[in-house]
């Protein structure tokens, strides 16, 4: 078996798992394809196998019928978006997941707001240049801290904020009041979430319900010393709407972890925008997750080479 471990970014996955337990041909690539269906797969056409991090490298119908000798797609995470289930099982291509921990995303979802808050993307360059104070950060205890989808991750998040010392509420299309008093927040209508929030966070699935959710008319409500907070997925904002709303002053920072095309073209506009701190999509990058990705997807091959796939990923 030809096995190709895709968008291993830093170079470590041959390290978090026994590949070699496999007794496979396995090839590690630390550059992202691209997004060209023929650079992929060019890539990918001789390979029997597939590990995929994420939706980093889309695997849509137009790649999968040009990819004729694969059999086996192992996907980080329980879910992945970015897989054509429907044309998977058409060509009898088993799709396993992996486990997953929800904590490393909501922790920088904290790492997001305090850097926010505290503006430690410039204290941070001023005191490396031999500068010193530059900017008066922002208290946590009383500020409201809305949050868009009080599913799990939401619910990490709220907890937290409430832990500050936050007046917290959320709302999302299908939450309760019952479910809200349960995580200890209250909710509100959407237009309140948007229009009193010092610091609104989102923790919402993307779906085609979802996309685009916080839009210009959104964003129009909220005050202009606001924080916005992404850790979720990019295209749940109207990424030009944003952009659009910083450049003139109608919110205060975007605070972003992921975006809509990934990686981050380096001619972006986000790059350069001041008002926007950004890491690169890294909320569930940590050493105890990975371990579970690639421990898990050694484990995948191994029971599908035996015949008995495991965490196969059906349609939903």
């Amino acid at each position: 078996m030809r096995i190709a471990v895709l968008d291993d970014y830093q170079g470590v996955a041959a390290g978090f798992a026994d590949w070699d337990s496999l007794g496979a041909d396995v090839t590690f690539f630390s550059e992202h394809l691209g997004h060209d269906d023929d650079a992929v797969v060019a890539a990918l056409e001789d390979f029997d196998a597939l590990v995929v991090m994420r939706e980093r490298t889309p695997l849509r119908a137009e790649r999968l019928e040009r990819l004729p000798n694969l059999r086996l797609i192992v996907s980080t995470g329980r879910r992945n978006a970015s897989i054509d289930l429907k044309e998977t099982a058409a060509r009898g291509i088993t799709v396993c997941g992996t486990g997953y921990v929800p904590a490393p995303a909501a922790e920088h979802t904290w790492a997001l707001i305090h850097a926010a808050t505290r503006r430690l993307d410039v204290e941070l360059g001023a005191i490396r240049s031999g500068g010193w104070q530059t900017t008066v950060g922002r208290g946590l205890e009383g500020r409201r801290l809305s949050v868009l989808g009080l599913g799990n991750l939401g619910s990490r998040v709220a907890k937290v904020g409430l832990a500050f010392g936050m007046d917290v509420v959320a709302w999302s299309q299908n939450l309760t009041d019952e479910r809200a008093a349960e995580v200890g927040v209250r909710r509100v209508e959407k237009d309140e979430l948007f229009a009193t929030a010092d610091i609104l966070t989102i923790h919402l699935v993307l779906s085609k319900r979802s996309r685009g959710i916080v839009g210009p008319d959104e964003l129009a409500l909220m005050s202009p010393d606001a924080i916005l907070v992404n850790t979720s997925r990019g295209p749940l904002v109207d990424e030009a709407a944003l952009l659009d709303a910083l450049a003139h002053d109608r919110l205060g920072l975007a605070a972003l972890d992921v975006f809509d095309v990934e990686p981050l073209p380096a001619d972006h506009p986000l790059r350069s925008e001041p008002r926007a701190i950004l890491t690169p999509h890294i909320g569930y990058v940590t050493q105890e997750q990975y371990e579970i990705f690639y421990q898990d997807a050694v484990e995948d091959i191994a029971a599908f080479t035996a015949g008995s796939p495991i965490r196969v990923m059906e349609l939903p």
